[in-house]
């Protein structure tokens, strides 16, 4: 349908022959599984910006302006209800600008070679709320199924602020997601051999899954040997040598546990949607904390990866061909903007206190990169506080359930977007089914619906969709993407239309495909 200057395109293949259900639900198939919306629907949608042709003025009601110029510069723009501006200049060099309802904004100028970007920052605190989210979704599926409730037991020693500070948030975390939780306070002058004792009996413990102890550990205490002493099958942390090592091995068993700060940098890398493969990727920092597992992690998703460091040589040179650059160096304000490739992804990892009288506490926090210096130059950049801090919890929380998962046979949630389960999972995705029985029963904790091998996301209503059509794809793209995500299919499920929708039908919904047609829920348009 032609509205204005939009055109949808709906790519609609032949109507399949009549099968066993209501007759009110005959679909045409609108698009594949490998296909979806994204090839019949978001792509169909186009905006008409004017003719090409120099010198022609084509205004359409009012939506369109083209002007050309030719005394040796040219000059365009064009407008399509407000909603674009292009304007090109060619006198030795150019400029373009480009206006999307206020969503976006590039300006390039050359031949300098500098660029100016509209600089998006990555929501850390959005990202980390919706892994807890995910976490208590699928922690109370195993508390349903199985009895289990994940347990996270957390061992300080000593009293340092800061570190009580982030036990406290751990444990407020824990409790959000409804987690067993076990708090083991020692005094700074506890022995080695006390809290080996404490370590033994949570090693024990049937109730606990995963044990974190809070670092760093006073002088008499030797750190490696008490790490040591963590069962892998409880290292909530993944600093295990044999989970470090299966992270690193190719083809090898996966890890229990994945550190959480390279894992949480890797969450917020894919759920912004940037691509990794065959980006060229620097890692500033080498640490076994940060910089070793996350050089890993990128490595894993196809990006050339080079690891910078205090002997790296012209360590500018690097950074400044970086794709996507990831600061774990704990310098405040050390890669400077003029470093950054235009359009690169920045991921700051740092937290670096600098003095500043404005401030109540005297100080505030900045990360390892300049942010000022990086506006308009980096595509994508983490805010410091705000960015990877929050998803540190976030993904301790995703491992405590991995582990708890891991004690009862299940296999891990993969870390990496569209890895292949490392264990085949079963028949029906626990995780779709859950999603898919909360989303329609409004949270409701009932039994579970069998979702079988087979599930499609129905696009309903009457043959002339209308301008809901975008809405309504744009719901329906969210929900396949959301069901492949959760069940660790290779493909989302598919998408078909249905031209008489049954009266009071929600126009986007998810059901299976057997012979009963289940309905299991709704997305909103």
């Amino acid at each position: 349908q032609n509205h204005g200057s939009r055109t949808y395109v709906l790519s609609v293949g032949p109507r399949l022959p009549p099968a066993p259900m209501d007759a009110s639900l005959k679909p045409m198939v609108l698009c594949g599984v490998a296909g979806g919306l994204a090839a019949g629907l978001l792509i169909g949608r186009m905006m008409s910006t004017g003719s090409k042709d120099c010198g022609a003025a084509a205004p359409a009601n009012g939506g369109a302006k083209v002007e050309t110029q030719d005394k040796g510069r040219a000059k365009v723009e064009t407008h399509d209800n407000g909603r674009a501006k292009v304007e090109t200049h060619d006198n030795g060099g150019a400029k373009v600008e480009t206006h999307d309802n206020g969503r976006a904004k590039v300006e390039t100028q050359a031949p300098n070679g500098t660029a100016k970007v509209d600089t998006q920052r990555i929501d850390g605190k959005a990202v980390a709320e919706d892994v807890r989210a995910e976490v208590k979704l699928l922690s109370n599926q195993l508390k349903r199924e199985h009895g289990v409730s994940p347990g996270l037991a957390v061992i300080l020693v000593g009293g340092r602020k800061d570190s009580q500070s982030y036990v406290r948030n751990k444990k407020k975390a824990a409790a959000e997601v409804d987690f067993y939780t076990v708090d083991v306070t020692l005094e700074e002058t506890a022995s080695q051999a006390e809290l080996l004792a404490e370590v033994d009996k949570l090693n024990n413990d049937p109730k606990v899954h995963a044990i974190l102890v809070q670092l760093p550990l006073p002088k008499h205490i030797d750190e490696a040997t008490i790490l040591k002493a963590i069962k892998v099958e409880k290292d909530a942390d993944g600093f295990s040598a044999m989970n470090i090592g299966n992270l690193c091995l190719k083809g090898g068993d996966p890890p229990l546990a994945v550190p959480c700060t390279p894992a949480g940098c890797i969450e917020l890398i894919q759920r912004s949607g940037i691509e990794v493969a065959g980006k060229n990727a620097v890692v500033i920092g080498r640490s076994n904390i940060v910089g070793m597992p996350v050089s890993q992690l990128l490595q894993s998703m196809d990006a050339t990866v080079t690891v910078c460091h205090s002997r790296t040589k012209d360590m500018v040179s690097f950074i400044r061909e970086a794709d996507i650059v990831v600061a774990a160096i704990g310098k405040a304000n050390f890669v400077k903007g003029e470093w950054l490739k235009p359009g690169c992804v920045v991921i700051d990892v740092g937290i670096n206190a600098v003095e500043d009288a404005s401030k109540k506490l005297g100080h505030r926090l900045v990360g390892d990169v300049d942010f000022a210096a990086a506006q308009g130059i980096a595509s994508w950049i983490t805010p410091v506080p705000g960015g990877v801090g929050p998803m540190t919890i976030a993904m301790l929380l995703k491992n405590t359930l991995n582990l708890a998962r891991h004690s009862v046979g299940l296999p891990r949630l993969p870390l990496r977007k569209n890895a292949k389960p490392e264990v085949k999972p079963a028949p029906h995705s626990q995780a779709a089914q859950l999603e898919a029985t909360e989303a329609a029963s409004g949270g409701s904790t009932g039994s579970v619906m069998a979702l079988g091998e087979d599930v499609t996301v129905v696009l309903s209503g009457p043959p002339k969709l209308g301008s809901d059509v975008f809405q309504a794809a744009v719901a329906a793209g969210a929900l396949r993407e959301k069901v492949q995500q959760l069940s660790g299919k290779a493909a989302p499920p598919a998408v078909v239309l249905h031209a008489a929708s049954p009266k009071g039908s929600a126009p986007v919904s998810l059901v299976t495909l057997g012979e009963q047609r289940q309905g299991l829920c709704t997305a909103e348009t």
